[in-house]
């Protein structure tokens, strides 16, 4: 075996880099009695903040906004509570992913729980992601069509804003179509033969938080429901309201990657849906623990990221996505263990299958890089459209800048593609920038500032390419593009303790523009040896003065691979603070997530 070192793969090396502060709330925080190292996690990730830290550091569900709020919410409201009390047939359209599937966990069973509706008066639409496509699709609105009885409601989650030509059939055929939603509105605004469009993104929406997922939008709108049914005295006032039902949204908003920086809504709903998961009534969180184990529990923010959130999204990628909605629907262990089975074989799949395609990517991406241009797009001839946002993921990571991925579409002579982006470009954005410079090249696209799925027709890929790269180097201008970690800064030796993890798990939850706290630092090797089944984890002991720390670094090396470091040698680390449960005892862990010696 010859001896290399991690990530020589690469065309790049990340670079380590301390997170810009923000001084104003670096010194607020410490006012407000938040430690030395809270006030520098804080600073460092909300910059430019002036609102109040209470609402992010300690939060609560009563920093929620009332969803009357929201532009077209209490029309959409009052649109649902007539269909359930004149018991309408109604439709339950909904995206199908993590965040489309929770979306519609919520809907149904608040119209079945909550609302008293039939389960034959409702009917579950979910698209599939390579025969259907995204949104309200045309095979979907066919499917809706040929349904007996036609329903004359159709509820949309987590899409349907940038659907007009399919709501538009749909309105024809007699059928309000409610649409809630919160990916970013075409230009000209609402669809206009939507009944209601419920989307925060809205110019005229006065909701002040922009960055709630789908599922939370689905929440506020049925909760508004609730109340429009009490008031009319259809529900009894003591009916429950829906707040046992944001596990589901808190799953959701974390798989969907929407901000934890910035917003009350989303950190309040991710707390305390944590809190509802971790009492593990329901038999879909109760499978999850078994099959992660018992040191899995009490799950937080990186297990539902990390765990859940992939398994759920393999069924689409893959497959027929409503095993993932029976798994989540699941009343009983053994149902839900089942169904857990078949997501959990999806997503071996689909790990095996973005292995194939990330490295044909980034042999392809090659040329782009030499050329030093501001993104890389690629296409897979042969790769699977499921895949598409996981390899453009992987290729932002390697190479520090946006990624588009395309494959063959189920429709001939068209691409679709997956897009995802780096901090300081808005990906949403570049692609209307694309659109205004070559419409014929870009028939469809939508998403947000992070992530976006495009179609482009094979024979405009070139054109697509040209207008996407003017989009993106206007927007980024001499931005340096390169593969970044950023960290916050180094600990002692005396933080190297389970104390300091618990000081930095106060301030969870965390995620997208809330990372995790990485740390830098310089460790001697005492100990290492590769685990796993191909020998690609490395196990190591690594000691900082008097202290010696167990470690783990995952996929450091590639299969046949030997580090180029050995026992006694110095690394430069960037690192994880991570409490390790072993038979009901705890001990700190750094969880390395790269290093080279020194």
């Amino acid at each position: 075996m010859t001896q290399v070192s991690p990530l020589s793969q690469q065309s790049h090396h990340p670079r380590l880099e301390p997170r810009p502060l923000d001084e104003a709330v670096y010194l607020r925080a410490q006012s407000e009695g938040l430690s030395e190292l809270q006030a520098r996690l804080l600073a460092s990730r909300l910059p430019g903040y002036t609102g109040e830290l209470a609402p992010l550091v300690s939060p609560s569900l009563r920093y929620l906004v009332h969803p009357e709020k929201l532009a077209d919410g209490r029309r959409a409201a009052e649109r649902v509570a007539q269909a359930v009390a004149e018991g309408e047939s109604i439709g339950i359209l909904t995206d199908y992913d993590v965040d489309g599937i929770t979306s519609h966990v919520v809907i149904r069973r608040t119209l079945v729980e909550l609302f008293g509706v039939p389960e034959h008066k409702l009917h579950s639409l979910i698209g599939h992601r390579i025969h259907d496509g995204y949104g309200i699709s045309l095979p979907l609105v066919d499917r809706t069509l040929s349904l007996k009885p036609l329903p004359t409601l159709v509820i949309s989650a987590d899409c349907g804003s940038s659907d007009e030509p399919r709501i538009a059939r749909l309105k024809a055929a007699g059928i309000d179509v409610v649409v809630s939603d919160h990916h970013a509105l075409p230009l000209e605004g609402p669809p206009p033969s939507a009944y209601a469009c419920v989307n925060p993104t809205r110019s005229d929406c006065a909701y002040p938080d922009k960055t709630i997922a789908g599922c939370m939008v689905a929440w506020l709108l049925m909760s508004l429901a609730r109340s429009v049914l009490v008031e009319w005295g259809a529900l009894p006032e003591a009916t429950p309201k829906l707040s046992p039902w944001l596990s589901y949204v808190a799953l959701g908003t974390v798989a969907d990657c929407v901000s934890l920086g910035g917003s009350p809504a989303n950190r309040a709903v991710v707390s305390h849906g944590l809190t509802l998961i971790n009492r593990m009534d329901a038999a879909c969180w109760r499978a999850m623990a078994a099959r992660l184990g018992a040191d899995s529990v009490p799950f937080n923010a990186e297990t539902l990221a990390f765990q859940m959130g992939p398994r759920i999204n393999a069924r689409s990628r893959l497959d027929d996505p409503y095993a993932a909605l029976h798994f989540m629907l699941a009343e009983s262990d053994g149902v839900a263990n089942r169904q857990l089975e078949v997501l959990d074989q999806d997503n071996q799949s689909r790990k095996a299958i973005e292995a194939d395609m990330a490295e044909e990517a980034r042999a392809l991406a090659a040329p782009a890089l030499e050329a030093n241009e501001p993104a890389v797009v690629v296409l897979l001839e042969d790769g699977h459209p499921g895949v598409q946002g996981i390899v453009a993921s992987r290729l932002v990571q390697a190479y520090g800048r946006p990624a588009v991925v395309l494959t063959r579409a189920a429709a001939p002579n068209m691409l679709t593609g997956s897009g995802r982006s780096i901090e300081g470009l808005h990906l949403r954005d570049a692609l209307q920038r694309t659109f205004e410079l070559a419409p014929e090249a870009l028939p469809r696209f939508g998403g947000h500032s992070g992530a976006a799925g495009v179609g482009v027709p094979w024979e405009q890929l070139d054109t697509f390419k040209t207008a996407f790269l003017q989009a993106v180097s206007e927007q980024l201008g001499d931005t340096p593009l390169y593969p970044r970690l950023w960290t916050d800064g180094e600990l002692s030796t005396a933080q190297l303790s389970l104390a300091t993890l618990e000081e930095i798990e106060t301030l969870g939850p965390y995620g997208r523009e809330f990372d995790p706290p990485l740390f830098e630092g310089r460790f001697i090797v005492e100990a290492l040896r590769p685990v796993g089944a191909e020998g690609s984890h490395l196990m190591m002991e690594l000691s900082m003065g008097a202290v010696t720390r167990k470690a783990i670094w995952f996929r450091a090396l590639t299969p046949g691979e030997l580090p180029s470091f050995g026992v006694g040698d110095t690394l430069h680390c960037a690192y994880k603070l991570n409490r390790n449960r072993w038979r009901g005892r705890e001990s700190l862990q750094l969880m390395v997530e790269h290093a080279s010696p020194v």
